[in-house]
Parts: structure tokens; C-alpha cells; sequence
């Protein structure tokens, strides 16, 4: 009987500490869902690009390493014009997303839902 509720106090004390460290790495999960956002679309990018580059240079018999080292600089000029790319969507963005504030802001009640002034042919006097 002692060895029954020893071993079911050391599972539970087991799975107790179990519970305590994973638990302090909650932190990690919406981390794992940002990567996961971000790698999945880097993955099809690599593989759109990278697959049909390594199959020409197969076809064309260049050495392996030559086509690991075309194929690593062609991705990473891909990367940088990536990064380069987020870093101007950055700066543009806060750009425009004020401009738009200050244009609803500014702009008078109703006025996209007015029709523009139009003066007829028959409306006008010769």
C-alpha cells in the first residue's frame, strides 16, 4: 500500500514541476504564431524561387557547391530586398495611416455623399 501512494505522490509531484516549467515558458507561444505567420510565407518564397534555380543548375551540371553558393546569394539578395521592403513600409505607413486621420478629420460632414455640381445643356440659357 506505502509503495501505491508513494509512487502516485511522485507522480503527482512530477507532474507537478512538469506543469511549473512548461508553464513558464507560456510566454514563448504567441512567438511561435508570429514565426509561424512569417516562416510559412518564407517557405513558399524560398521554394518558388529556389526550385526551379536548382533544377537549371542541376540541368547544366554546375558542381553542387557552386549551386549552393548561386542559389544562398540569389536568396539572400531576395531576403534583403525583402527586409528592405519592410523597413520602407514602416516609414510609409505611420505616413499614411496620419494623412488619413487629419483628411477625416478635416473634411467637411457629407461630403463624399454629395454629387458634384453639374450644369445641364438644357439648364443652361443661350
Amino acid at each position: 500500500m506505502w509503495a501505491l501512494i508513494k509512487s502516485l505522490l511522485l507522480k503527482w509531484s512530477l507532474f507537478k514541476v512538469l506543469l511549473k516549467s512548461l508553464g513558464s515558458l507560456a510566454w514563448l507561444i504567441p512567438v511561435a504564431f508570429i514565426l509561424k505567420a512569417i516562416g510559412i510565407p518564407a517557405l513558399i518564397l524560398l521554394a518558388v524561387l529556389a526550385l526551379p534555380l536548382i533544377i537549371i543548375l542541376v540541368v547544366l551540371g554546375l558542381p553542387l557547391l557552386l549551386i549552393v553558393i548561386v542559389g544562398g546569394g540569389l536568396l539572400m539578395i531576395t531576403f534583403w530586398i525583402v527586409s528592405i521592403g519592410l523597413v520602407a513600409l514602416k516609414i510609409a505607413l505611420p505616413i499614411i495611416l496620419v494623412f488619413w486621420v487629419i483628411r477625416w478629420l478635416t473634411r467637411r460632414n457629407g461630403d463624399e455623399h454629395r454629387p458634384p455640381d453639374v450644369t445641364r445643356p438644357e439648364d443652361a440659357t443661350p
